[in-house]
C-alpha cells in the first residue's frame, strides 16, 4: 500500500520534534562538564541543521511554501553566522570531529593541596593539567606500551573555568556584529533563529 500523504500538522509536528532535539543539545553547551558541552553542540549542529530539511517537506503540503521560505534560503546562504554552522555540520559528516580552541581562566588553584578535591590519581599517574585543546582537566597516564592517555576529571568551577571558541567565528548575523566568540554566544543566536523560523511557519502554515 502506498504511504499516506502527511499533513502541514504532521510535519510541523516532526519539525518541532527535531528542534526540540536541537533545544536539548543547547542546553548541553551551556551547563556541564566540557565533554558535555562538546556533545551538546554536536547535537545542536546536526539537528539544528535537520530541522531545515524537515521544514522543507511542507512543499509537499504548502504551495506557497517556497515563495515562503525564499527569505530564509537567502539568509542561510549569506549570513555569516548560518553559513558557519552549516560548515561545521558538513565538517562532522567528514571528518567526525569539529576544530575548536580553548581558553582557560584559573581563579584560585594551590598546588598540590587542590589536587585531592579531584579525586585520587589514576595508576601510572605521570602529569596533571588543566584546559587541554578539548578544555578537559585530569592526568596523564603511562601505558603499558609506553605511550601515554589522558584521564579526565570535573573541573571544579571554583577553581577555574574553561571556555570553548572556534578558531574562525562569525563576526556578524542578520546585520549585527556578535559580541563575543564563545560557543554558547553562537550556538544561542543560531538556535534563536531555529526557533523564530519554526515559529513563523506555523504562524503561516497552521490554519488556526
Amino acid at each position: 500500500m502506498p504511504t499516506p500523504k502527511r499533513t502541514t500538522t504532521e510535519i510541523l509536528k516532526d519539525v518541532q520534534e527535531t528542534l526540540k532535539t536541537a533545544e536539548l543539545g543547547f542546553a548541553m553547551v551551556t551547563k556541564g562538564p566540557t565533554e558535555l558541552k562538546l556533545c551538546g553542540l554536536r547535537n545542536l549542529v546536526v539537528f539544528g541543521r535537520a530541522t531545515t530539511f524537515v521544514l522543507q517537506n511542507l512543499r509537499s503540503t504548502e504551495s506557497e511554501f517556497d515563495r515562503w521560505y525564499a527569505k530564509y534560503r537567502e539568509e542561510m546562504k549569506s549570513d555569516p553566522l548560518l553559513v558557519h554552522f552549516k560548515k561545521l555540520r558538513n565538517e562532522l559528516e567528514k571528518r567526525g570531529s569539529l576544530n575548536l580552541s580553548t581558553k582557560v581562566h584559573i581563579k584560585a588553584f594551590s598546588f598540590p593541596q587542590d589536587l585531592s578535591r579531584f579525586g585520587p590519581p589514576p595508576p601510572n599517574a605521570k602529569s596533571f593539567f588543566m584546559g587541554d585543546r578539548l578544555g578537559g582537566t585530569g592526568w596523564e597516564i603511562q601505558l603499558p606500551d609506553g605511550s601515554t592517555a589522558k584521564y579526565y576529571v570535573n573541573l571544579p568551577q571554583d577553581i577555574s573555568s574553561v571556555s570553548l571558541y572556534f578558531p574562525e567565528s562569525p563576526k556578524s548575523h542578520l546585520g549585527k556584529e556578535i559580541i563575543g566568540k564563545s560557543i554558547e554566544v553562537l550556538s544561542r543566536l543560531y538556535l534563536g533563529y531555529l526557533q523564530r523560523l519554526v515559529r513563523e511557519a506555523k504562524e503561516r502554515f497552521v490554519q488556526v
